[in-house]
């Protein structure tokens, strides 16, 4: 990006002069620096909550949780799965579809391609 040197500078106010009037330019500039102060410091304050939050990051862990069943406990037994029972029952929203193979074509060589294309 080019510097801006007095020249340029010169020119910038004049076109502005010329565009905005006399009246309307400290306006124009009071307005210009009320936004650029405000986004200042709203971007520090950004800057300073991202700091503290990285800088507390061990200091603040999260907090240990401990649960308690008052269930009392039983006995649970297992019965086995077999492929006849789940084929008695299969679900109603899948449809089975044949799976057909899919020919993959052959590596094509472009040395001999263009080989017989020109001879």
């Amino acid at each position: 990006m080019p510097n801006i040197g007095p020249a340029e500078l010169i020119v910038i106010l004049l076109v502005a002069l010329v565009v905005f009037g006399p009246r309307k330019l400290p306006e124009l500039g009071k307005s210009l620096g009320a936004g650029l102060r405000e986004f200042r410091k709203s971007t520090q304050s950004l800057k300073d909550e991202l700091d503290v939050g990285l800088n507390d990051k061990g200091a603040q862990a999260a907090p240990i949780q401990t649960i308690h069943a008052s269930v009392p406990a039983q006995a649970v037994s297992a019965q086995p799965v077999t492929p006849q029972a789940q084929a008695a029952a299969p679900a109603a929203d899948v449809v089975a579809e044949p799976v057909t193979a899919v020919p993959v074509p052959e590596a094509v060589n472009l040395d001999k391609e263009k080989e017989t294309v020109q001879g």
